[in-house]
């Protein structure tokens, strides 16, 4: 896989590190099916095969509860005699209850099943699933059991087998188990994936994370999984996940592939001195040539506030290809930070001529216009970009700041910041936001609560965490926790330069405390994260 496909990877399956994967684009055909389906059960609510069709259609498109109802009434009208149909409606209503962790009621299903096919090896594997997560051990052992019976070389019996082991603290019968699994086919990365599973289970990371990198260099198939899987893991335990790669990369040194995702996990961590030597690795050892590899330096330097290296790199990614859109949205934000308030505006708008719907560009654009002095095509943009990103609550923020600061228009604002506490978010995540619409609502005790609770119970596993709270502190005019959160948030490695000493975007930023001598002071101490 090259590294091209391997960013693409990252980038979906990495939510952490800020990035989104679009909604699956409408399909005419299906939508003209649907249709159709429901004109004839309005012409005939009892129209058990329509239902039971239309529920297998909503069971393909992960829409498990219009898929259950559906599959209840086909049950409920369908002819006893019809043994066939009944059958296979049990089958669905047996897969849609897994799928919704309704284990107790999939049982039901799955005994019918068996009652009527004692050989049905799939439904064996299921009930044994089922009885698994409902934590009757003995049981899903026996299940598991009768699969091995009938085929011994079953790595289904075998991994289930070995989840039971693990239950029962018996780890070593779990690894031999799983290392059994494995020999029977070792080509084929999906086994890496499965023993990885048990292996986390198991409380042992560093050989889960193995099992991903294995994943990954035995075929392409899962390797955005195995990839979201190390994003995941580093989310806490960010020093096994680089002591894995680190290993693969001393057992293969020329394989581009391991810098390149050593890098991308480290700069999602803001390491970005880290990700730099990893990048600079591969263009200068000539592991593989990629414009993105520039894009990335390019996004590293612009954190550590080294903007003309940022310009360098972002234009030699610009010129390598036409498939530079959000290249173009990178140059905007580092010409922003060197005061080219014309060039950032170019930038942001040639992004837009070749993705219109780029809500980066549409953003970069914004605050280009902004610093031009022209508010009003500025609150367009972010219109614009609230129409496509509804739910995404700092856009919300960022309309509503200006919408109030510079437009004047207290009563739009507000609607902006109360839109974020309205947003289907965990509230008590920081990324939520909510305490800074709080802030801005006058509403002071109750964001004092959220920010309080989101420290208590989050775990900052690299600093961003206490950088926002630092923000958060530091708008509300509290320096001495906004410097307590800003202390905390270097010493796990924040190094987003730009942000401590740059960023004024938004009130979500640490402006009102950089005067302060405590400030300098703390960036000086800890100048060895950024560099300097």
């Amino acid at each position: 896989m090259n590294l091209r496909k391997i960013a693409i990877s990252l980038i979906l399956s990495a939510g952490a590190f800020g990035f989104t994967a679009s909604a699956e684009a409408p399909n005419p055909m299906k939508e003209a099916l649907m249709k159709a389906y429901q004109a004839l059960l309005d012409e005939d609510p009892h129209d058990a095969e329509t239902l039971f069709r239309r529920a297998n259609e909503y069971y393909l498109r992960n829409d498990y509860i219009k898929a259950l109802d559906d599959i209840n009434n086909a049950l409920k009208y369908l002819p006893e005699e019809d043994l066939d149909t009944r059958f296979q409606a049990i089958q669905l209503r047996a897969n849609i209850n897994m799928m919704l962790h309704r284990y107790e009621q999939a049982i039901g299903d799955l005994n019918s099943e068996i009652s009527l096919d004692p050989q049905n090896y799939v439904a064996v594997y299921q009930r044994g699933t089922a009885l698994y997560e409902l934590g009757r051990y003995p049981e899903a052992k026996a299940d598991f059991r009768l699969l091995q019976q009938r085929n011994p070389r079953s790595q289904e019996a075998l991994f289930g087998l070995a989840r039971v082991a693990v239950k029962e603290n018996n780890l070593g019968l779990a690894d031999e188990l799983c290392d059994q699994a494995v020999e029977l086919s070792p080509s084929n990365s999906q086994v890496y994936l499965r023993r990885a599973s048990v292996r986390t289970l198991a409380g042992n990371e560093q050989g889960a994370v193995d099992d991903y990198i294995l994943a990954i260099s035995t075929d392409q198939e899962n390797t955005p999984r195995a990839l979201r899987e190390l994003v995941e893991i580093s989310k806490t335990n960010y020093p096994v996940v680089i002591a894995g790669l680190s290993t693969a990369i001393r057992q293969a040194p020329r394989n581009g592939m391991y810098y390149f995702i050593r890098a991308m996990i480290a700069q999602g961590h803001c390491n970005y001195l880290a990700a730099i030597a990893d990048y600079d690795r591969i263009i200068n050892e000539n592991l593989d040539s990629y414009p993105g590899l520039n894009a990335a330096l390019a996004e590293c330097y612009f954190a550590l506030g080294k903007f003309d290296t940022a310009l360098l790199n972002i234009d030699y990614a610009i010129s390598a290809t036409r498939d530079n859109e959000r290249y173009y949205v990178i140059k905007s934000q580092i010409q922003r930070a060197l005061g080219n308030y014309d060039s950032a505006l170019s930038c942001a708008e040639t992004a837009l001529e070749k993705e219109p719907d780029s809500n980066e560009a549409l953003i970069a654009k914004a605050l280009a216009q902004l610093r031009l002095g022209n508010s009003a095509d500025a609150s367009v943009c972010l219109s614009e970009a609230t129409m496509n990103a509804p739910e995404d609550p700092y856009l919300a923020i960022i309309r509503g700041w200006v919408l109030k600061d510079y437009r004047r228009q207290k009563k739009n604002a507000d609607m902006s910041f109360e839109r974020v506490l309205d947003m289907d978010l965990a509230h008590d995540q920081i990324k939520s936001y909510r305490g800074f619409a709080l802030l801005q609502l006058d509403r002071k005790e109750e964001a004092d609560r959220w920010i309080e609770r989101v420290l208590a119970i989050t775990d900052d596993y690299d600093g961003e965490v206490n950088y926002l709270a630092a923000c958060y502190y530091a708008q509300a005019g509290n320096s001495d926790k906004a410097f307590k959160c800003m202390a905390a948030s270097l010493e796990k490695g924040y190094a987003n330069y730009y942000n401590w000493a740059v960023n004024t975007e938004a009130d979500v930023n640490v402006e009102p405390i950089r005067k302060d001598p405590r400030f300098s002071a703390l960036l000086k101490a800890n100048g060895a994260i950024f560099g300097r």
